[in-house]
């Protein structure tokens, strides 16, 4: 089974979600939880670390945080950085488990917020402890986590997901002068209950609209809506209320997205190609490693305020020739197919893992008929009342769909046998393209 060629993945062991992600001394960082010696991800988390010059050059330069101090010796959780002239900040939550006979839900763990210090981005030089259980609002459970810290107009905010007492997903906010002493300014919150729990809170603006991403667990699953384990979406903010939300990507592989900007302006976000508690598993495990990330995705907003995802415009430098896209064809990944279609259409890749979508019905399928190929995957379901532009990117062993201009989203990993694998293509009219990797050079251990 191959490397995949441009999304990133871990040397060994394994990866879950991306941390951290920011420019900081003329390079991108990409920070992303780690378990360095168990690809089953059994073990303790620490986080690794990628740099780039650019989105298609990369390092990977090994472990940049360690769970070595009192404050996180159960693991470096997730969180987010903040670059300020030539320091970087590192916010993430500490984890620490009692030993005893505990729920680890009202008592037995402390969930505590940290700071790590980088001049390099590569080494963390010290750490602070900046909140504890005593600093959370009283009502909440022992489930606090994953801060995202930003600077808006001279101050410095942080939200955290949370779990109530009483088993209700919010998320709190804090407000600092100097990104040290915190304060709680607040919480975001439905009027009902969404979700016993809002992990990976992302609050950013976007076109001048303000939008907060997090990750509600606990969701009843539905015939096209909250198909996973766990959801991952977005909904616009006014006055600390979400409004509708919609999820970030209907495939079976997508959790914990954060975002960041470019240098440019871009607001690129970056996913965990994976799934937590799934019941498929990798194949990939065997050979000593499991997971990846999404490619970058630039965020733009609809004219309906839907958000946009399409993947990060550099990925068109890597493609070979274009050919006439067939009814059949046998290519080897990666490749990158685009198409339009004006009714119904599907796309069979590897014989056995089918795009299909029924314009009458409205209904968007994406689903395997040989449980290998997907590794235990089984169907996902999309009410889609139009689709008429389709992009796929297909690496070695990830698939990421975008349709309608990147306003519907699927990712799936699958795993073909090495060689061409067979495409074939109905009721579109477009493109194929090979495609190169990006380079990935392994600096650490």
């Amino acid at each position: 089974m191959r490397r995949q060629f441009f999304h990133l993945e871990p040397p060994k062991g394994w990866m879950n979600d991306p941390n951290g992600l920011c420019c900081f001394g003329g390079r991108i960082h990409v920070y992303f939880q780690f378990c360095p010696e168990d690809a089953s991800g059994e073990g303790n988390r620490w986080w690794g670390h990628y740099e780039g010059e650019d989105l298609l050059h990369w390092k990977y330069t090994g472990i940049a945080m360690s769970p070595d101090c009192r404050w996180d010796k159960d693991g470096v959780y997730s969180g987010s950085a903040v670059a300020r002239e030539d320091v970087l900040y590192l916010y993430y939550t500490g984890n620490v488990l009692y030993d005893g006979d505990y729920d680890y839900v009202l008592d037995g763990r402390e969930g505590n917020t940290l700071r790590g210090v980088s001049t390099d981005g590569r080494h963390v030089l010290e750490k602070d402890l900046l909140l504890t259980p005593s600093d959370y609002p009283s009502d909440c459970s022992r489930h606090v986590r994953d801060p995202k810290v930003f600077i808006q107009d001279g101050i410095w905010h942080m939200v955290l997901g949370a779990r109530t007492k009483e088993g209700r997903g919010i998320v709190l906010r804090y407000q600092s002068m100097d990104g040290q002493n915190w304060r709680y300014s607040g919480r975001i919150e439905t009027k009902t209950s969404f979700g016993y729990m809002w992990e990976c809170p992302d609050l950013f603006s976007l076109e001048g609209r303000e939008y907060l991403s997090f990750c509600p667990q606990g969701l009843e699953s539905e015939e096209y809506r909250y198909q996973n384990v766990y959801q991952s979406g977005y909904a616009p903010l006014k006055e600390n209320e979400p409004g509708p939300f919609t999820e970030w990507d209907m495939g079976f592989d997508f959790y914990a997205p954060q975002t960041f900007v470019m240098p440019d302006g871009r607001r690129l976000l970056i996913g965990w190609m994976g799934m937590g508690d799934a019941e498929y598993t990798n194949p990939t495990i065997a050979r000593g490693w499991q997971h990846c990330l999404t490619v970058p995705r630039e965020l733009s907003v609809s004219e309906t305020g839907k958000i946009r995802q399409m993947p990060f415009r550099e990925w068109r430098g890597l493609c070979g020739n274009a050919a006439v896209l067939g009814e059949r064809s046998d290519v080897s990944t990666p490749f990158a197919l685009e198409g339009e279609s004006r009714g119904d259409f599907s796309v069979t890749l590897a014989r056995h893992l089918h795009l299909c979508y029924e314009q009458e019905k409205g209904l968007l399928r994406l689903y395997f008929t040989d449980g290998e190929l997907g590794g235990g995957r089984g169907e996902r379901r999309v009410c889609l009342p139009r689709c008429d532009k389709a992009l796929m990117l297909a690496d070695s062993t990830s698939l990421e769909i975008y349709l309608n201009d990147g306003e519907t989203v699927l990712s799936t990993r699958y795993y073909p046998q090495d060689g061409p694998i067979s495409v074939e293509a109905r009721g579109l009219q477009g493109q194929i393209w090979p495609m190169g990797g990006i380079e990935v050079k392994n600096l650490g251990t």
